[in-house]
């Protein structure tokens, strides 16, 4: 069950806000979605540099608001798998206006924009696509069969 969050007020921004209001939260989202990644493991190795506390807590948290499950990686025993429920998966159209206006305001970021331009030009389905390739494990950019690689195989 999720946890009963506090609401200052009954703006859908403000709540939000409240359950993702961390730079941290978003990233491992992003981090999901775009990279591949799965374990706390991977996550730490992010370029960001999380704190270990830090990410445990989030991971914790993501996990109480229904935002991720965890369960054990089936070949190491050490290890746990993190994984975006329907509730994460939703994120997915946020994480790409976030992308996007970040190209276009940031100069060092614009690499990006070539990818991006997908986004514009078949916008719903290019979501469908980057959820249902991530809920069947996959990532935008890493790992075989990521969303990039079907979008280029599309092309030719």
């Amino acid at each position: 069950m999720k946890p009963a969050i506090k609401r200052r007020s009954d703006c859908p921004i403000a709540f939000s806000l409240e359950v993702v209001g961390d730079s941290w939260t978003l990233l491992i989202i992003r981090d999901i979605v775009f990279a591949g990644k799965r374990t706390f493991g991977e996550f730490l190795a992010s370029d960001e540099r999380i704190a270990r506390n830090i990410l445990a807590n989030r991971l914790s948290r993501l996990e109480e608001l229904g935002l991720l499950t965890k369960k054990p990686h089936p070949t190491d025993g050490r290890k746990d798998l993190y994984e975006l429920t329907d509730a994460g998966l939703d994120f997915i159209p946020v994480l790409l206006e976030l992308s996007a206006w970040g190209a276009k305001h940031e100069p060092a970021t614009a690499g990006a924009a070539a990818w991006l331009r997908e986004v514009r030009v078949d916008r719903d389905r290019l979501i469908g696509l980057i959820r249902e390739t991530v809920k069947n494990g996959g990532s935008v950019f890493a790992g075989p069969d990521s969303v990039m690689d079907r979008l280029k195989e599309q092309q030719l």
